[in-house]
């Protein structure tokens, strides 16, 4: 008998849990539904004979209409489905109850409370360069400093973050990038932060300075290569264990988990994530929000088709107009460099069951669990109000994990059915959707939601995700950190001089 799931009871379609051959049955509500088509693990059967023209409903939304008859038991993929989605629209305040209420019992893990008075889970160094050209010298810094990291036991990772801008930009592109690299020197996962900028590049440091505002001078030091006397790599390393010595001091101490801000991303989705790991995260989000914390929804683009459903959790009119304008503003930026707004789903996500935009974005949003949207951010802007909130930046995987990050989120939660090895500047946790990814790469994937499918009780798997955050939050290593991948991007938009 194949195993098949029906999400909704709206649904005319249920997704595959393994390869389905042509001739099985599967038992649907009660009815024996036979494939006249082999349907991969993650795609969708037809539930009853559908029209060309007809709705194809999955998590009880239309994700697209089809382009042929299928017949009871069909394959229905990319092929044969296209999106209802066009263009800018406008939309009708209409909320629902969004209260998840607070939780009567109160967690807590180990981090660094800053002076500053935010929270890191990680106490490193870091090395941000203020424009490419002295990429190579942050990285030279980083390695040397390296070499004598022992002397500074309280030190946890030296990193350097190369980046290929802060010169030749204009208007927002040159904007985006000083927001960026500014988040990043207050982020409270850096123990100490040494800024090493060339001298004549457009991001200028004296005007950066102004922009990060005030610090501990003591934790945060600048350089000027240019105004530098002899080597800037042993100058660098200089400034680099001073700041080291400096935070000698630097112990875990016990946080409640409502200082916790934590970043909602996918990437390389499958038919599956929206069934194991994505409802996790959401179920994850309202738990944290329950505790006072923070969770943070972003790749607008991936909230098309389903941004109706966040606008109904805006907790008022106002937060809803913001939610409005990320929609169409983003939507604008597609028109204005005339590219189509709905051609999202990559290959691997086509390959791995999803279809349209609509299907990729229900799924996608059921990260954001079921409390109330509280702010929406600008990108480059950082968390101010607790609860879930939405930001402002693409879908591309490492563009947005260090837009959330640079929100203020210490950890960034990853979920995918593909696999990918890359993390951004703060822990970067994969969530498999399925267990034949988790046990292919166990040197990627950090907790398997694919459990669900295995029968495992959600219960009992989001107990364990809860201990695993918490751990991760405490000090535990992500594949990531093991592996030493760390990097960041920053947001284009515009021309390069």
């Amino acid at each position: 008998m194949a195993a098949v799931i029906k999400i909704n009871s709206a649904d005319n379609v249920a997704v595959a849990v393994s390869n389905v051959a042509a001739g099985d049955v599967c038992h649907v509500d009660g009815r024996r539904i036979r494939a006249v088509s082999d349907i991969p693990a993650g795609h969708k059967i037809a539930l009853s004979s559908l029209k060309q023209g007809d709705d194809v409903i999955k998590y009880g939304y239309p994700i697209g209409h089809l382009l042929q008859d299928v017949p009871e038991g069909g394959l229905i993929d990319h092929n044969i489905l296209k999106t209802n989605l066009s263009g800018i629209l406008e939309y009708r305040y209409e909320p629902i109850p969004a209260n998840v209420g607070k939780s009567d019992v109160r967690a807590t893990f180990k981090g660094y409370r800053r002076s500053i008075g935010k929270v890191g889970v990680r106490n490193e160094l870091w090395v941000i360069p203020t424009v490419g050209c002295v990429n190579g010298v942050a990285e030279a810094i980083a390695r040397n400093f390296r070499l004598v990291a022992g002397e500074f036991p309280a030190i946890e990772k030296t990193v350097a973050f190369p980046h290929n801008y802060g010169c030749s930009q204009l208007g927002d592109d040159h904007e985006n990038t000083r927001k960026i690299l500014a988040d990043m020197v207050r982020h409270p996962n850096a123990a100490g932060v040494l800024v090493v900028s060339l001298g004549c590049e457009n991001n200028q440091l004296q005007a950066f300075r102004e922009l990060v505002g005030p610090v501990d001078g003591a934790r945060v030091k600048f350089m000027e290569c240019q105004k530098t006397e002899g080597n800037e790599v042993e100058a660098g390393v200089g400034l680099l264990k001073e700041i080291a010595a400096a935070c000698a001091d630097d112990k875990r101490v016990e946080i409640p988990a409502s200082e916790l801000k934590v970043g909602l991303k996918c990437g390389g989705s499958d038919g599956f994530s929206g069934i194991t790991a994505n409802p996790l995260l959401g179920r994850f989000s309202d738990w944290i929000v329950s505790q006072g914390g923070t969770t943070v929804l972003t790749e607008v683009p991936e909230m098309f088709g389903a941004e109706t459903i966040l606008m109904s959790r805006c907790r008022d009119k106002a937060t809803f107009d913001k939610t409005v304008s990320l929609i169409n503003d983003f939507k604008e930026y597609f028109i204005s460099n005339r590219q189509p707004v709905y051609e999202n789903p990559s290959p691997g996500n086509k390959a791995g069951g999803i279809s349209t935009l609509e299907e990729k974005s229900l799924g996608c949003t059921q990260k954001s669990g079921k409390s109330a949207v509280m702010d929406v951010l600008k990108y480059g802007d950082t968390l101010k109000t607790p609860g879930l909130n939405l930001l402002s930046a693409p879908g591309n995987d490492l563009v947005a994990a260090t837009a959330l990050a640079s929100a203020g989120c210490q950890i960034v939660l990853f979920t995918t059915g593909r696999g990918t090895p890359f993390g951004t500047f703060v822990p970067t946790a994969k969530i498999s959707t399925n267990s034949r990814l988790a046990a292919s790469k166990p040197g990627w994937i950090d907790f398997n939601a694919g459990s669900i499918l295995d029968g495992k009780p959600t219960a009992s798997v989001d107990d364990d995700f809860i201990d695993f955050v918490l751990s991760v939050a405490s000090g535990e290593k992500t594949c990531n950190e093991k592996s030493g991948y760390s990097e960041i991007a920053i947001f284009k938009t515009g021309v390069t001089l």
